[in-house]
């Protein structure tokens, strides 16, 4: 996947190859990117094989980021009334303006630019509005959490992705109304599951709430040498 804050590779769950063959595989990914000056990101689950495949990317200069954990929850059971706490509401964000605010929430959170991913959302939303649902939690007229759910046509399961919430507003509630407000949207839309790749602040939050752990996945991410100043 091209044209991203950085590229990215997900492969099945069984390369089908080993030894040298991986290595060349690995390299080939690799060097596609590093020709389109883009860093890329490949996702290991805890299942995938060969098991060697952590090590390997290693070797070809992948560095792994914080594992996060799989878990699957059943709709039903997590569509209940789950509502926001007093002083905010939650809206599905449709708007050009509604992404840049989220971009920036998001900015605020992590500390970092996120304008790429308020143009990510805002380009899959544009393209594909009933596969990309957005929602965004407001108190006061201002953002303080965004969340969406991403469909997988022809099968049983929806993402959840996002969530993150400002400090002020953590422990009261919000991330579990964002929740329970996409499962309800997954269950009119008949999708039985939802997955995440949850962090582990988001973790044992899901839990409470039914979620069960089914793996684990990792980013293995390759970032281009950084050049130097022209002299």
């Amino acid at each position: 996947m091209v044209g991203q804050f950085r590229g990215f590779v997900q492969a099945p769950a069984d390369l089908g190859v080993t030894g040298a063959g991986l290595d060349a595989l690995i390299a080939r990914q690799r060097d596609y990117f590093a020709a389109r000056g883009e860093g890329v990101e490949w996702k290991v689950r805890g299942h995938d094989r060969p098991a060697d495949l952590p090590e390997r990317l290693r070797a070809a200069g992948f560095v792994p980021e914080e594992q996060e954990t799989v878990l699957v929850g059943r709709t039903d059971l997590l569509a209940g009334d789950s509502a926001p706490p007093d002083g905010v509401t939650i809206r599905r964000a449709t708007a050009d303006a509604d992404f840049t605010a989220i971009a920036g929430l998001l900015g605020a959170v992590w500390d970092m630019d996120m304008g790429f991913l308020g143009e990510d959302l805002r380009s899959r939303v544009a393209n594909a509005p009933e596969d990309v649902v957005v929602f965004v939690a407001e108190a006061g007229g201002e953002p303080v959490s965004a969340a969406w759910i991403v469909f997988r046509p022809g099968t049983d399961f929806a993402g959840l992705w996002g969530g993150s919430t400002l400090a002020a507003w953590r422990g009261r509630g919000v991330y579990r109304a964002l929740v329970a407000v996409r499962a309800r949207l997954a269950a009119a839309r008949g999708v039985p599951y939802l997955q995440v790749d949850a962090s582990d602040d988001s973790a044992p939050i899901l839990r409470r709430l039914g979620f069960q752990a089914i793996t684990t996945t990792t980013p293995y991410v390759w970032t281009p040498p950084a050049t130097g100043s022209p002299a």
